[in-house]
């Protein structure tokens, strides 16, 4: 991404898709995301990534056997670098779960609107973890956390971790640099006793900081 342009390679058995979310990305993201190689096989997955070396690649979890969930864990082990975002047109989030032990970094539902695409692939190359927030509280059930001793900036920072938003996003929003709110970020999931931000997330569902207006 050395040209500010996000280099992705696509693992879907749907060549169709994979066409319109080209035309997709070059009619939304002013040249800002393209694909670099694709393939309609799971099993040659990491072989594509490791050839055409993008950013991210985004994986369909529901393909023809060895499967999504084999081809992302393929893709991790074999090109730790590339950040791995699944994808799935249904919303049932056991697979989506699955997806994230196997080692990616988010999950993008395929009904997401074209101008909702790009800022989840900025904010997985990021460092940051992305769930759709219907998915999240699918997850999380019924069931809440009990409240969490945060102060009105930490639970703002929580909501944002939880809902994906990219560290620039959250640096503009609370008029501070992107280097503070990493470490701001570092300090409240010490605080929470979580090791990464999707377990910050689910604390966040859990706690009901997603039923929260974002402007709280």
């Amino acid at each position: 991404m050395g040209d500010g342009v996000v280099r992705l390679a696509m693992v879907d058995d749907h060549a169709l898709f994979v066409r319109g979310l080209e035309l997709l990305l070059s009619a939304t993201t002013d040249g800002r995301a393209r694909v670099v190689g694709s393939t309609t096989d799971a099993a040659g997955a990491a072989a594509l990534v490791a050839r055409c070396a993008p950013d991210l690649a985004l994986v369909d979890l529901h393909m023809p056997p060895p499967g999504g969930l084999r081809a992302i864990a393929a893709v991790r082990r074999t090109s730790p670098r590339v950040r791995v975002l699944a994808m799935s047109g249904s919303d049932d989030p056991a697979p989506a779960v699955e997806a994230l032990r196997c080692g990616a970094e988010g999950y993008l539902p395929k009904t997401s609107e074209p101008e909702d695409l790009l800022p989840p692939l900025l904010a997985v190359l990021d460092g940051w973890a992305v769930m759709p927030g219907a998915l999240l509280r699918r997850l999380v059930g019924p069931a809440r956390a009990p409240g969490l001793n945060l102060d009105d900036e930490e639970r703002r920072l929580l909501r944002a971790i939880a809902t994906g938003e990219a560290t620039v996003t959250i640096a503009e929003r609370m008029h501070t640099s992107e280097r503070t709110v990493k470490r701001m970020t570092a300090s409240l999931l010490r605080k929470l006793r979580v090791t990464n931000r999707v377990e910050a997330a689910a604390l966040a569902g859990r706690a009901g900081l997603l039923d929260e207006r974002s402007d709280r």
